[in-house]
């Protein structure tokens, strides 16, 4: 049986064997090889389908890892991984203890920079460029891909700011597929479109050869030939460089070409055909979608109702706003520092902005929620989508620490519901007239109430509700680890024992409640889906000494070190977050 090329290349030095007019055929093998994986284990489809020519091309003429490879955010890695050494595991891709999803230096010395969120590549390889000409070290090159939505983001413009004013040997390829999970947004997008077919604008009035770079493109991203012809150029010119690169999203898989939003990471298909096989049909709704028909809901009644999303209008579900009031829906693109800041604006001419941006997304923009919204008091309504453990995407996009990193912040409430009902009145509450900004967390995923659209009803800021009245141990849950506590303790031999109750708020603590159950119970246990480490549980603690309390108490929650990939189900079980883990804990007490 003949060999496939691929299947004779365990790592680039075997690529570089394989003469030029091979490589087209590698790229079809190549291609054919991600899509059969994806097929059947879902991932990342449509980006790395993209860079095919583009990842043989890289490691076929420059010298890895040696050479610094930096790829954008990691969607876009999958040839890269394959190509790198982890052909025979890739099946493991996204899969618990297997490789992760994105590239990551403690997977591969080809990963140069570990990835997940996007922007950071420019400013990586200059970095990694200057360290090189500060040791001595010439002849390195250093070379990062970003796509057109990345590139926009602001971390970018200051990293091609810094580079076009230093003489660092570093080359940013633009993978331009006018995408990135949602069309691309913005005059930048708008801007590059017009390069694509006026040649005259790419020759003159440049905004890269502006900021100091040597400027080449646009050229077909999946023609090796001039790939490889334009790149090996590249390779003798010294100083910053930038090749621009047009490239098709889910090249190669024609439902991928045609439906480049779905195909971004489709679940499980027909790998012939491209079909998507269809997944049993749940009676539940995803919290996103709770969110984004709420809001329709009510900016239908409140026409003070604005939203915006830095680039996740699809997953965050404001696609649904969009279509019902287009003129109150802003994508601003990557860029969460603008998003909030322009959320902060809106709020001071008395419009009611929700800014849905994604748990581990938010952490971008920290210092705009403390200095433009919560310094300022600005009723800002932030909705934290996928908080919690989000499960194979890991460590970069677990929405663990937004507890954490929140409740320091005056002025700013935290709320927590713990189902659908309770985010659809939280978001009812929140437009009703707040004086303070505030945010509502919720996780990735279907809820567990089919019939959820209740009429609508306020619940009062910081108060939280008693669910089972018990004799010696209070639990305090918080959030969506409700539904998990409550069958833990159902099916406790102790029963009996437990008070439950569901806080509701992080910030600010229903304090009257928390001394009738400090006074009632010998022992209090909190559980959160966050981080143990200044989370809810240490709220609590703090609230303890505060008080002068003795009562026994324990914290469940993430512990502190970065959480790996794997299901929900899988990670909740390994940290003993889990129906069997809490049930075998609660027998003991």
């Amino acid at each position: 049986m003949i060999k496939s090329l691929l299947d004779t290349i365990s790592n680039p030095s075997d690529l570089r064997k394989l003469h030029p007019t091979q490589l087209p055929i590698l790229a079809k093998e190549l291609r054919e090889f991600i899509i059969d994986i994806i097929a059947a284990k879902e991932g990342h489809l449509g980006a790395s389908l993209g860079v095919v020519e583009l990842t043989i091309a890289l490691h076929y003429l420059f010298d890895t890892p040696n050479d610094l490879l930096v790829w954008d955010v990691g969607h876009q890695a999958y040839g890269h991984k394959i190509l790198t050494g982890r052909k025979n595991i890739f099946n493991s891709n996204r899969q618990f203890g297997g490789i992760a999803g994105f590239p990551s230096r403690n997977e591969s010395e080809f990963d140069a920079f570990g990835v997940g969120h996007s922007s950071t590549s420019i400013s990586a390889v200059l970095g990694m460029a200057i360290a090189s000409h500060i040791k001595g070290v010439e002849k390195k090159h250093h070379i990062a891909v970003i796509g057109d939505a990345s590139i926009a983001s602001g971390m970018a413009f200051e990293a091609l700011n810094h580079a076009g004013v230093s003489d660092a040997n570093i080359l940013i390829i633009l993978n331009d597929n006018a995408i990135g999970i949602d069309p691309s947004v913005g005059a930048l997008k708008e801007y590059l479109t017009k390069v694509k077919t006026d040649k005259k604008l790419a020759a003159q009035n440049n905004i890269i050869k502006a900021l100091n770079f040597d400027y080449s493109g646009p050229i077909d991203g999946h023609d090796i030939p001039k790939l490889l012809s334009e790149i090996s150029r590249l390779k003798a010119v010294k100083g910053p460089k930038f090749l621009h690169v047009i490239t098709t999203k889910g090249k190669g898989l024609q439902k991928a070409e045609e439906d480049q939003v779905t195909y971004h990471a489709p679940g499980k298909f027909d790998k012939i055909s491209g079909e998507r096989i269809p997944k049993e049909k749940s009676v539940f709704t995803k919290y996103q979608d709770v969110f984004g028909k709420t809001l329709v809901e009510l900016a239908t009644k409140n026409g003070k109702i604005v939203a915006i999303t830095p680039a996740m209008l699809t997953g965050s579900s404001l696609n649904l706003m969009l279509e019902k009031f287009p003129k109150r829906t802003f994508d601003v693109g990557i860029a969460e520092q603008h998003a909030v800041t322009l959320a902060a604006g809106m709020a001071t001419q008395g419009l009611i902005p929700f800014c849905a941006i994604y748990s581990t997304f938010l952490q971008r923009a920290y210092d705009q929620v403390i200095h433009d919204v919560a310094l300022q008091n600005l009723p800002v309504i932030f909705c934290l989508d996928r908080a919690g453990l989000v499960g194979e995407d890991g460590a970069t996009h677990h929405g663990v620490f937004d507890i954490a990193y929140l409740r320091c912040i005056p002025n700013l409430i935290i709320a927590a519901p713990s189902n659908e009902i309770e985010l659809r009145n939280m978001l009812f509450t929140a437009q009703k007239g707040l004086e303070n900004p505030i945010a509502i967390r919720y996780p990735r995923g279907f809820g567990a109430i089919a019939d959820w659209q209740k009429p609508f009803s306020a619940i009062e800021i910081g108060k939280g509700i008693c669910l089972q009245k018990g004799t010696k141990v209070a639990v305090l849950s918080i959030g969506t680890m409700l539904k998990t506590v409550q069958e833990a303790i159902k099916n406790s031999k102790n029963n009996d024992k437990f008070s439950l109750y569901d806080m509701r708020f992080v910030k600010p603590l229903d304090e009257n409640l928390l001394h009738d159950i400090f006074k009632n119970h010998e022992k209090i246990i909190t559980i959160e889906d966050g981080v143990i480490s200044a989370g809810f549980g240490s709220a609590i603690l703090e609230f303890t000494s505060q008080n002068n309390y003795k009562n026994d108490c324990k914290i469940l929650g993430i512990p502190d070190e970065f959480i790996e990939h794997g299901s929900v189900e899988q990670l909740q079980n390994k940290l003993h977050l889990d129906v069997i883990s809490l049930i075998k804990y609660f027998d003991l007490l």
